[in-house]
């Protein structure tokens, strides 16, 4: 029945995400359906992304969500009472409305993603829909590759690397769960080659499940790597690729604009050049981030450089806003861009930024945050949009995991009729 759809109670609870920080918890609930969304947290975040709404003081280290959960349970859950959750469109621009700002900093982007996951979730629950389905119709059926940051640097570990996250990718798995395989493998094998060289300390992970081990070159991460590749008796270029999120806004120096990597500085040119000679030496197939937020001709100047060969992401660059991505479509930036629900705020914008992205040409990826939950929510969303590929960690900590494991889940679901595309969406024409 019609009426089914319709929302009878929202509310928003406290939840903690993985680095014990408070979150946004949306609870949504209809005649016969239910709908729970967890907002993540970012660690490396673009200024061009909606602004977290956050208590400040010295409850919770100035994190706490009182505010935000005030405006949930008030204002917003008067607005959404006898809408029918299927509208999403709607209901989003509702929030948009009510939040009455550019970045979502009247609600919080972090209030506004909780509630518009919630209410996808619960129009999916009362349809009897997979989530994926619902989304995505009776055609998703694509499983996405998934690129495993398995050792953490930057702002995501204590130790010196400059780049943020060392990918591991399993191109060659003919399944989404031997990719998990095969990845879970070189992980633990890696586990081992840093432990032999560094001492067991140096195998503490950081914040998405990544060893993070007192390394103070790039080169060094990726030698470990490929030498864990080979010791769990695979091959780097043919079963595995590697990648890489530099995150460069993070050690770029605005003021002498100049980038500090590996103990030396780099201009531009200088670093496009760098990742050039990483590139060939390491095969790698995917680079996030390798420039400064605001440097769309660098990123132009690289994808034209090695796009043929190499996917070049844009995440910081976009910030998953239609605005900044539809410039990088007019300077030929990027062939590839990452997705955040909680970028932009709301599902239907992501949506609009996936469509927009693929009439274009460009890869979406799907993507966590370093501050993360159990919510599983991006694992159907890469399948309901047939994105290719997910980002979501290492195979290490409940929080990545929870998104792998609904991946497996679904993989079974659809049995023969799924497909696992590996290499196929790093691969240009």
């Amino acid at each position: 029945m019609e009426n089914d759809f319709l929302i009878n109670e929202v509310k928003g609870v406290l939840a903690l995400d993985s680095r014990g920080n408070p979150t946004i918890k949306a609870i949504v609930k209809t005649r016969k359906g239910l709908g729970i969304g967890i907002a993540p947290s970012g660690a490396s975040k673009s200024s061009k992304e909606a602004i977290e709404l956050r208590d400040g003081g010295s409850k919770w280290n100035g994190l706490g969500v009182n505010i935000a959960l005030s405006k949930l349970n008030g204002e917003i859950a008067q607005k959404l009472i006898n809408l029918d959750s299927r509208n999403q469109s709607l209901i989003d621009s509702l929030l948009i409305v009510l939040d009455g700002t550019k970045n979502k900093s009247s609600l919080g982007g972090n209030t506004t993603t909780a509630i518009s996951v919630a209410v996808a979730k619960a129009a999916s629950s009362t349809s009897g829909l997979e989530l994926y389905e619902y989304l995505g119709g009776p055609g998703s059926r694509i499983l996405p590759t998934p690129i495993l940051n398995i050792i953490n640097g930057g702002v995501h570990a204590g130790n010196n690397l400059a780049f943020q996250e060392f990918i591991l990718i399993p191109t060659g798995a003919k399944s989404f769960v031997e990719a998990m395989r095969i990845s879970v493998e070189v992980y633990k094998t890696l586990k081992n080659v840093i432990s032999e060289k560094y001492g067991k300390s140096a195998t503490n992970v950081g914040d998405e499940g990544g060893y993070a081990p007192p390394l103070n070159e790039s080169r060094e991460a990726f030698d470990l790597i490929e030498t864990a590749i080979k010791r769990s008796g695979y091959d780097l270029g043919n079963d595995f690729h590697l990648g890489m999120d530099a995150a460069s806004s993070e050690f770029y120096d605005i003021n002498k604009k100049l980038y500090r990597v590996d103990g030396k500085e780099f201009t531009s040119d200088e670093l496009l050049d760098y990742y050039v000679s990483l590139v060939k030496e390491f095969n790698i197939i995917y680079l996030e981030d390798p420039f400064y937020e605001e440097e769309f001709d660098s990123f132009h100047n690289i994808t034209n450089k090695i796009g043929n060969k190499v996917l070049i992401v844009g995440d910081d660059l976009y910030a998953t806003n239609t605005k900044y991505l539809t410039k990088g479509i007019e300077m030929k930036a990027t062939n590839g861009a990452l997705v955040k629900v909680n970028q932009v705020g709301t599902l239907t914008e992501t949506l609009d930024y996936v469509r927009i992205a693929k009439e274009n040409g460009i890869i979406p990826v799907i993507s966590h945050r370093s501050g993360d939950t159990e919510d599983s929510f991006i694992a159907d969303l890469a399948v309901a949009i047939g994105s290719g590929i997910i980002k979501t960690g290492a195979p290490a900590r409940s929080e990545r995991l929870s998104k792998y494991n609904r991946l497996i889940e679904i993989e079974d679901q659809l049995g023969p009729s799924s497909r696992y595309l590996g290499i196929e969406p790093f691969i240009r024409s």
